[in-house]
C-alpha cells in the first residue's frame, strides 16, 4: 500500500513544522546554511530515487533581487508533452526558506509545454532547485542561486481586513492571439495577501495568521490543463503564466482554493 503523503498534505506538514520552529526561536546560522539543505530535502522528498542533472530545464531568476518578497522566477522544460511522454510534475524548492517547497505544478499533455513564470519569496540567499518528474517516473533536476532576503518574515504591508476583503479577485488574459492547435499562453493574476504566518502586523505588533492559496486548477473545455499545490513561498497577489494547447475555441476556467476554505473562480472564452 502506498502511504506516501500527497503534495498538499506534505505542504501542510512542512508549514506546521516551520511554525513550530519559529516559535522555538532561531537556529544557529550554521544549522540553517542553505547550501547544506538540498541533500536533506532530496532525501525527505525523493528518498531512494536517482535524479538526473538536466540542462534542458531552463531557469530564469535575478542573481540578486532588490526584495525577497517579489522575486521573478520562471522555468521552461524542453521535453515532449505527448500522451506517451510528458512532464507530469515540477516541484520548486527554495532551500533556505522556512517551508522549502514553494509549489508543485502538475501538467498534462494539453499543457503544451512544462513551463511557468511566477513570483516567489526568499527569506535569505538560497539555491532554488527545480525537480521535474516525467510520466515514466524519471526525475530531472536543475538549480540556480538567488540572493534576496526577508521575503517570508518581513513586516506585513497594508491593512489585513482590506486584503482579505479583496482576496480572490482574478484577472485572466491570453498572451497574444489564439492559435488553434498550437501552444497558447495565458496569465493569471489573483489578489491574495499570501500571509506566511511569520509577518508582524504593524498595527497590532502580533503575527498575522497564515492565509495563503494552496490549490490552483486550470481546465480548458472541462479537460485538465494544469494544477498547482502552492504554499507561503509564492508571493503576495500571485501571478502565474502558463501554456495550453487547444484544437478548437472554448472556455479556459480557473478554480482557486485557499487554506481557510475560500474558493474563487474565473473563466474566459478563447478563440471565439
Amino acid at each position: 500500500m502506498n502511504t506516501r503523503p500527497t503534495p498538499s498534505a506534505r505542504l501542510r506538514l512542512l508549514f506546521g513544522l516551520a511554525a513550530l520552529a519559529m516559535l522555538a526561536g532561531p537556529e544557529p546560522a550554521s544549522a540553517q546554511a542553505p547550501e547544506a539543505s538540498w541533500p536533506a530535502l532530496q532525501q525527505a522528498w525523493f528518498s531512494g530515487k536517482t535524479m538526473e542533472p538536466a540542462p534542458f530545464i531552463h531557469l530564469s531568476a535575478p542573481t540578486r533581487a532588490p526584495s525577497g518578497d517579489q522575486v521573478p522566477f520562471a522555468f521552461s522544460i524542453d521535453h515532449p508533452m505527448t500522451a506517451a511522454r510528458y512532464i507530469k510534475t515540477v516541484s520548486v524548492f527554495v532551500d533556505g526558506n522556512p517551508v522549502p517547497l514553494t509549489a508543485a505544478f502538475h501538467f498534462t499533455p494539453q499543457s503544451g509545454k512544462a513551463e511557468i513564470a511566477t513570483r516567489i519569496r526568499l527569506e535569505s540567499d538560497s539555491p532554488v532547485h527545480v525537480v521535474a518528474e516525467s510520466n515514466d517516473g524519471r526525475l530531472y533536476v536543475n538549480s540556480v542561486i538567488v540572493k534576496a532576503s526577508g521575503g517570508c518574515s518581513g513586516p506585513a504591508v497594508g491593512e489585513d481586513a482590506a486584503a482579505r476583503a479583496a482576496a480572490g479577485r482574478m484577472k485572466l488574459a491570453l498572451d497574444g492571439p489564439f492559435k488553434r492547435g498550437e501552444l497558447n499562453r495565458a496569465t493569471l493574476l489573483v489578489r491574495h495577501p499570501m500571509n506566511t504566518g511569520m509577518q508582524r502586523d504593524p498595527a497590532t505588533h502580533g503575527f498575522r495568521p497564515a492565509y495563503f492559496i494552496d490549490k490552483v486548477s486550470v481546465t480548458y473545455n472541462g479537460k485538465p490543463v494544469l494544477s498547482a499545490d502552492t504554499a507561503i513561498g509564492v508571493s503576495e497577489n500571485p501571478s502565474i503564466r502558463f501554456g495550453f494547447v487547444a484544437d478548437q475555441p472554448g472556455a479556459l476556467q480557473v478554480l482557486v482554493h485557499d487554506n481557510e476554505g475560500g474558493s474563487f473562480r474565473q473563466a474566459m472564452d478563447v478563440g471565439g
